[in-house]
């Protein structure tokens, strides 16, 4: 009795993440990727439904063939749309790489402080999100514009005589991408590595082997699954960005996330936009589970 209830326990346990997924993942998916199959028509809501699921089960195998692959096949033809995934995924790749070669320094620094010190340096890395993200991003501006304060700053160092245009560029989309991400990156990395056992690091060195040589073959190996969990959290939400590029790229920026923005309100086409979204999340989630499964393969064929 007791191992069936054992059992029952583990079941729901397991079955809570599952139903997570399938009632705030799946399902608005779907309902996405229904739309994206539609046309836009001149209603509320702005487009014509292709499936009516309380009309019956006939009803629905019926409305299968009228779904419109149009709004896929304009992505394809359109450069606008390929141009701003590329943009995106080039800007969210190189903000995951320098919010990395910045951050994995804090987190090996965070994880060698002495215990008493951790908590403090945690609240820090923390602190930023007591602050509201919309504030954060325009406390930037302020900072970036000709007139703001690092241009105020380098002239009065005598480092530059004219304003940098640093506002409204690339740069500043990357300043701002990894100011917003730094913590997501920071915390795994910190977490892998205030676990890891630094007598292996010692044990290196007493053998003869050079700090930095100790570094890349010990510690950073063993950091490896902080670092790809926090490459992961920068990467994702930085490649649908949309205040940052908004805010701080100005108007000449492509990235997908403006351009979702721009078709969901301003064109009003939601099937188009609902095509977007579909195509962005594959674009993202595909890879990241192909990943999940060679690296379990290769946990097993270790084992």
């Amino acid at each position: 009795m007791q191992k069936l209830i054992a059992s029952v326990t583990s079941r729901l346990v397991i079955s809570v993440p599952y139903l997570w997924l399938l009632v705030f993942f799946l399902v608005p998916f779907l309902i996405v990727f229904k739309i994206s199959l539609s046309e836009v028509a001149m209603a509320i809501p702005p487009y014509t439904p292709v499936l009516d699921i309380t009309a019956g089960i006939r009803s629905v195998f019926n409305s299968i063939s009228q779904f419109s692959w149009d709004n896929y096949i304009w992505l394809v033809e359109d450069p606008l749309y390929y141009k701003a995934y590329i943009s995106s995924l080039l800007i969210a790749a190189v903000s995951t790489l320098l919010t990395l070669i910045i951050g994995y320094p804090i987190a090996y620094g965070m994880a060698r402080a002495p215990a008493s010190v951790r908590p403090t340096l945690l609240m820090l890395v923390i602190l930023p999100f007591w602050t509201s993200f919309l504030i954060r991003v325009y406390a930037w501006i302020g900072i970036l514009k000709p007139e703001g304060l690092l241009n105020q700053f380098l002239m009065w160092a005598n480092v530059i005589d004219t304003p940098l245009n640093i506002l409204n560029t690339n740069t500043a989309i990357f300043i701002g991408i990894v100011y917003s991400y730094l913590p997501f990156l920071v915390l795994p990395i910190y977490s892998a590595l205030e676990k890891m056992d630094y007598s292996l690091v010692e044990a290196a060195e007493d053998l003869g082997c050079p700090p930095l040589m100790a570094f890349w073959k010990i510690t950073f190996p063993l950091s490896m699954p902080g670092v790809i969990a926090g490459c992961f959290l920068v990467f994702i939400p930085a490649t649908g960005e949309f205040v940052i590029p908004d805010l701080l790229g100005g108007s000449s920026t492509l990235m997908i996330g403006k351009t979702l923005w721009s078709e969901f309100f301003s064109n009003r086409d939601w099937p188009v936009s609902s095509a977007v979204a579909v195509v962005l999340l594959l674009l993202l989630v595909v890879p990241i589970v192909l990943f999940q499964r060679s690296e379990a393969k290769a946990q097993e064929s270790g084992k």
